[in-house]
């Protein structure tokens, strides 16, 4: 499904991104972890074009991401809140999104009722913009705007940053019933080892840009995370 070929990314020549090979199969919850500066929304501005690197190239189902745009209406993602509209409602959004990915206002009510207690009562009929949100409902309503439209790969740098921990919770509920549908691929970075292990079956440890540990999550996966970050 996505294709990482030796991929670079260089900045006033230092090297922030260098993966040699990376495939992330359909239907997979790939979970990307590392600490600041790893390079892990480096890979995800890559790989939704974002960024160019400045060397390889990255295919989605195929397709190389920076010479077509075929892959944008099965790709959804949320990095952070540049990927808002200050100056709208969160119903305004989701509607604007919605019409852009196809559906319409009953599908998206339907999708948004479907995550109401997500919501927790805090971002639809508020009348308010989503500049005056705070940063954990900003990030509500990202990743629920990620899931409008049934993309079959969905993107989410640092979901469970900012949030509560009943949204937290929430969330994690959410990405696991998403991972139960074969044709869906998701893609998750988090500094938070625990939640990223509790959701994803596989998980790429990021350091210096580099791979430096592939795993299949297991019980001991938890324990292999914290050693290596902690040696």
């Amino acid at each position: 499904m996505i294709n990482i070929h030796k991929l670079s990314k260089v900045y006033t020549g230092k090297t922030v991104l260098e993966i040699d090979h990376l495939y992330i199969e359909k239907g997979s919850n790939f979970g990307l972890v590392g600490n600041n500066g790893a390079g892990k929304t480096t890979l995800f501005s890559a790989l939704l074009d974002l960024i160019q690197p400045t060397t390889g190239y990255i295919e989605n189902n195929t397709v190389k991401v920076s010479e077509s745009e075929d892959w944008k209406s099965r790709t959804s993602a949320f990095i952070d809140e540049t990927f808002l509209i200050g100056y709208l409602t969160a119903e305004e959004y989701f509607y604007f999104i919605g019409e852009l990915r196809g559906q319409s206002k009953a599908d998206v009510d339907t999708l948004l009722f479907k995550y109401d207690d997500f919501f927790h009562g805090e971002i639809l009929g508020q009348n308010k913009y989503l500049r005056d949100l705070s940063k954990g409902n900003q990030k509500k309503v990202g990743i629920i705007a990620a899931l409008i439209g049934n993309p079959e790969v969905i993107v989410l740098d640092e979901p469970f940053a900012n949030l509560d921990p009943t949204t937290q919770i929430r969330l994690k509920k959410i990405i696991k019933n998403l991972a139960a549908n074969p044709e869906i691929t998701i893609l998750v970075s988090s500094h938070d080892l625990m939640h990223v292990t509790e959701v994803c079956q596989r998980i790429v440890v990021l350091d210096k840009g580099e791979v430096v540990k592939d795993l299949a999550t297991s019980q001991q996966t938890l324990k292999e995370l914290e050693a290596y970050f902690t040696k």
